[in-house]
């Protein structure tokens, strides 16, 4: 009788275990379901082309992601643009920027802190090496940016370690992909108030040119400080002295975000201008279907990770007689869809 006793209040129990385990799964498939998720993406770049938005940024350590988009709000993950086995490095890809550029799409990346570039044939790639090598196989430097300007030619910016993280440019070959080193030139270092926080950065990059004059948009402070953000800076002569904003930043701690930087700027398909950033996300709790990372809680204002892209916009403002480029605080927030 004993024996009997036991193995009902066995079954029972076990009856009860699997009922509350599976109120469990379905609790938490619930949560995870009605959670919106954003596109989980550092140092982001979008490209429009033939109608489509691309995006690619910091994330996967297996190489460069890519996600498609039809109206900037609903994103779809797309996969490896690039993968690290065709690439010259094996870990820790950041900052992809990809232009489309006499048929062919150009990466401009950086691997295990040195800048490379790859080559596809779509912007979904896949984008190969052909030379496994750096672009600057003697020094570590990250954060190159391609400008191409009116006459055809082509400069890249990028960051040196030569002055805690300082921003330089220089001229490169037609092939794109080749940098005469003898026109390497210093543009921006650690100058102004705001950007000495901690520690001593200026970063991510990216020049366009409006009305005859250079706009360089740029990033201070570490991208772990909450207060990360964007400056800019104007020039006449890409080779000669850059001068920041008085002004500066244009854009920090916008509505409820922190840490806000690494931007770019593209047109959309109205023909506006806008810029993409990342910075940290505050949700409970997000499961992201992407290289097989999944990120937990992000409970207060000290945390970085994870990161999430989020686009504004970009307008000039003439001041006596100048155009001076100004950076909405207001901005949308991509989100992930199936």
């Amino acid at each position: 009788m004993k024996k009997n006793l036991f193995l009902v209040c066995l079954f029972m129990f076990g009856t009860l275990a699997s009922c509350q385990c599976s109120s469990k799964k379905s609790a938490d498939n619930a949560v995870v379901n009605t959670t919106e998720t954003p596109v989980p993406l550092g140092d982001p770049f979008i490209l429009l082309h033939d109608g489509v938005y691309y995006a690619y940024g910091t994330h996967s350590n297996k190489g460069i992601e890519f996600y498609t988009s039809d109206d900037l709000l609903t994103w779809k993950y797309g996969g490896l643009a690039l993968n690290k086995e065709d690439s010259w490095a094996d870990r820790w890809f950041w900052a992809p920027e990809i232009y489309f550029v006499n048929g062919k799409f150009y990466m401009y990346y950086s691997a295990d802190e040195h800048i490379c570039v790859a080559v596809a044939d779509s912007p979904t790639g896949p984008f190969v090496q052909d030379k496994k090598e750096p672009m600057i196989a003697d020094e570590k430097c990250i954060d190159n940016s391609l400008f191409i300007d009116d006459n055809g030619t082509p400069y890249l910016s990028f960051v040196r370690f030569n002055d805690g993280n300082n921003i330089w440019i220089a001229e490169l070959e037609k092939d794109l992909i080749t940098i005469k080193k003898e026109t390497m030139h210093p543009c921006l270092h650690v100058t102004q108030e705001w950007e000495k926080v901690w520690p001593r950065v200026n970063e991510g990059s990216y020049i366009l040119k409006h009305n005859g004059i250079y706009y360089m948009s740029y990033s201070a402070n570490s991208y772990e400080s909450p207060f990360y953000g964007v400056g800019c800076a104007t020039a006449t002569d890409l080779m000669g002295t850059w001068t920041k904003y008085d002004e500066n930043p244009l854009l920090q701690k916008p509505g409820k975000l922190v840490g806000v930087g690494h931007s770019a700027m593209f047109t959309d398909k109205a023909g506006k201008l806008r810029i993409v950033y990342h910075a940290p996300v505050s949700y409970t709790h997000l499961t992201l279907p992407t290289s097989d990372l999944v990120y937990h809680a992000h409970k207060d204002k000290d945390n970085i990770h994870p990161r999430a892209m989020y686009i504004g916009e970009v307008s000039f403002e003439n001041v006596g007689g100048v155009d001076r480029m100004r950076i909405s605080e207001e901005y949308i927030t991509p989100k992930l869809v199936k």
